[in-house]
């Protein structure tokens, strides 16, 4: 199943180097503000369902694209696809993107896959066996010092994302490691953990084509993966937490508060900071409007009550 895995990444990474030669010619749409496709996401998809469905027939298929348009409806083995992870990036020609393929048995990952087409990097991991770069053996950082880490993230960029929120948390996490970067692909920053080129990992409302395969990448590494809160069990839950143990075991109390998940008193917490933080002079429109983002952002931070609610 690896191998298959590994074939159609191959095949659709292909498809991405050759319209990458080209870039200003591809055809780009939106879906919403600030989030696109392009018809290389769709070719990629395409190729890699054929790859996957010609081998496995009976299998489930849930594409970030076509959804759960191809394949079986009621299998216990589901291919979970991201065509092209970091397609801002590919339409700027900035080379930071990547294909990520897993495979869920009964909901758990077992097979997954993370190519880079551009410097022809194939991530692979098969659970119980350990995680691979180009067949050689990987494992996360053994930094123990937040103050010696290098930490990815990524950006809310959606509208109606909570980015106040967002600003507060990566001021706490800046300010106590060695330096934050903002890549633009989540699959590859996973990826990256589990390599050990960067520490740890953070990010709010992403999908489960974004981290399935890296989830697994990074506990097949020795690493840890799970919500702001720490709990395992996030695929669906649209946050994401990742790093070697001991630097996971840290980030969890900075950033567990901002987590939707978190308690009552840690949210009132948050809200309280984001308050104090609003300028002094209240009487200024400016003030006045800090004040009314802070009240309008504040039961976003606990609804998590719609599946883009931000974080």
């Amino acid at each position: 199943m690896l191998n298959v895995a590994i074939k159609a990444a191959r095949a659709a990474g292909a498809i991405i180097n050759r319209a990458a030669l080209d870039v200003e010619s591809v055809r780009i749409s939106q879906k919403q503000i600030n989030d696109f496709v392009t018809e290389v996401d769709h070719a990629s998809e395409k190729i890699i369902i054929e790859t996957l469905l010609t081998a496995y027939p009976g299998h489930g298929i849930l594409a970030e694209e076509s959804g759960k348009e191809y394949g079986a409806r009621d299998s216990e083995f589901v291919w979970i696809i991201d065509p092209l992870d970091g397609t801002t990036n590919f339409i700027h020609g900035f080379p930071v993107y990547c294909i990520s393929i897993a495979l869920a048995v009964k909901g758990k990952v077992e097979q997954a896959v993370v190519y880079d087409p551009t410097r022809n990097d194939l991530f692979t991991a098969t659970k119980g066996r350990g995680a691979y770069l180009n067949e050689r053996r990987i494992r996360v950082s053994k930094r123990t010092q937040l103050k010696d880490c290098l930490i990815s993230t990524g950006f809310p960029f959606r509208p109606g994302d909570n980015f106040k929120s967002y600003l507060n948390m990566m001021a706490d996490v800046m300010q106590r490691t060695a330096g934050l970067r903002r890549p633009g692909a989540a699959a590859l920053d996973l990826a990256y953990v589990a390599a050990g080129f960067t520490d740890g990992f953070f990010e709010t409302g992403l999908s489960i084509w974004d981290v399935a395969a890296g989830s697994l990448l990074v506990t097949e590494a020795g690493g840890l993966v799970g919500n702001f809160t720490g709990e395992a069990d996030f695929l669906e839950q649209r946050e994401c937490l990742a790093g070697n143990p001991r630097v996971y075991g840290q980030l969890v109390p900075i950033l567990g508060k901002y987590s939707k998940f978190a308690s009552a008193g840690d949210k009132a917490a948050v809200r309280q900071a984001a308050t104090a933080d609003a300028p002094e002079a209240d009487n200024t429109p400016e003030a006045e409007g800090a004040a009314d983002v802070a009240g309008s952002e504040a039961p976003q931070v606990d609804a998590g009550k719609g599946e883009d609610a931000p974080f």
